[in-house]
């Protein structure tokens, strides 16, 4: 049987226990299936069970990132019989240690990010690597504590470099609740006969690329991109891309699309080129399933960017 999990991040004294409390009080919220309630962190807020609408929840403290095993939620699903999991995740442990250990039958649902808007900046200036962690996959960011002095351009900015499809949320001290409506707009005109990326937009262009391929399906693009040659994949095709940093140094990492002509291409391995090529969205075998394939119209040899690792800002 699966078992829906959801799932709650966010820092220490972010909100994340007073919403499961109030989702819990909540007779909308079914009251009737048995839930574990994961507590991975302890904050100023209690729960109080005395509350709950429904009476078959069963609270359980995780005290250790090393706690956090297979067998150990195996066991406790196994215990209390549930059918439905509520997951507080401690801010300061990768979530890739939840995703890597959930048993295989346990689903994440929903997946919501809580923060103080006071000291948001702060903690992704300081905790970046963390912030990121949080954010990439979260389906809902809910801010609290908003106020008219709260920099939401820049809370916006930062939200949008790690993730472009989450919805964002903001809550003032009042009670009103706010949604970010603003609109993206893309650095380049994907309706150009040649849609041009500059060096500082590719690693915008790629993850849009990777993301909404099919509508860049049949479109020109130009742009400056590194070689890579494998004698594997044959003189009619390469590999061109650029390292990408996401959030750190730790996590630069070359990201490539493969290239094909239909004769040998003469690039160096690990030149810089600027290529003119038509995107096709098609099975490779370096891909799992189908995937964006260029197609080589043209290129001429490049000068390195200025900064050769791509970011989002």
């Amino acid at each position: 049987m699966e078992i829906p999990v959801y799932l709650f991040t966010g820092f220490l004294e972010s909100g994340k226990t007073q919403f499961i409390q109030g989702t819990l009080e909540d007779k909308k919220f079914d009251p009737n299936p048995r839930t574990l309630l994961l507590m991975c962190e302890e904050g100023i807020e209690e729960y109080n069970p005395d509350l709950f609408v429904g009476k078959n929840v069963y609270m359980e403290k995780i005290e250790s990132i090393e706690e956090l095993t297979t067998a150990k939620m195996v066991e406790l699903a196994k215990n209390y019989k549930i059918q439905r999991v509520l997951v507080e995740y401690n801010g300061m442990w990768s979530l890739n240690e939840l995703y890597n250990n959930m048993p295989e039958n346990w689903m994440i649902y929903q997946e919501i990010f809580f923060a103080n808007s006071e000291n948001f900046i702060n903690y992704n200036a300081n905790m970046r690597q963390l912030t990121v962690d949080k954010l990439q996959s979260c389906e809902l960011i809910a801010l609290n504590r908003v106020t008219d002095k709260t920099n939401k351009d820049e809370i916006h900015k930062i939200i949008r470099g790690i993730n472009r499809r989450t919805d964002i949320i903001y809550e003032y001290l009042n009670g009103e609740i706010e949604y970010d409506e603003t609109v993206d707009p893309l650095p380049f005109d994907i309706n150009s006969p040649v849609i041009t990326v500059e060096d500082k937009d590719f690693a915008l262009w790629y993850r849009d690329l990777m993301e909404e391929e099919a509508k860049y399906e049949g479109k020109t693009v130009k742009f400056k991109g590194l070689v890579a040659r494998a004698d594997e994949l044959g003189p009619n095709t390469i590999l061109i891309g650029r390292h990408i940093m996401t959030c750190c140094e730790a996590d630069i990492a070359f990201k490539p699309i493969v290239c094909e002509a239909e004769s040998p291409i003469f690039m160096n391995n690990k030149s810089w080129q600027t290529v003119v090529v038509r995107i096709a969205i098609e099975k490779h075998k370096l891909y799992k399933s189908k995937a964006p394939v260029l197609k080589l119209i043209s290129f001429t040899p490049a000068e390195a960017p200025e900064k050769e690792v791509a970011t989002f800002y």
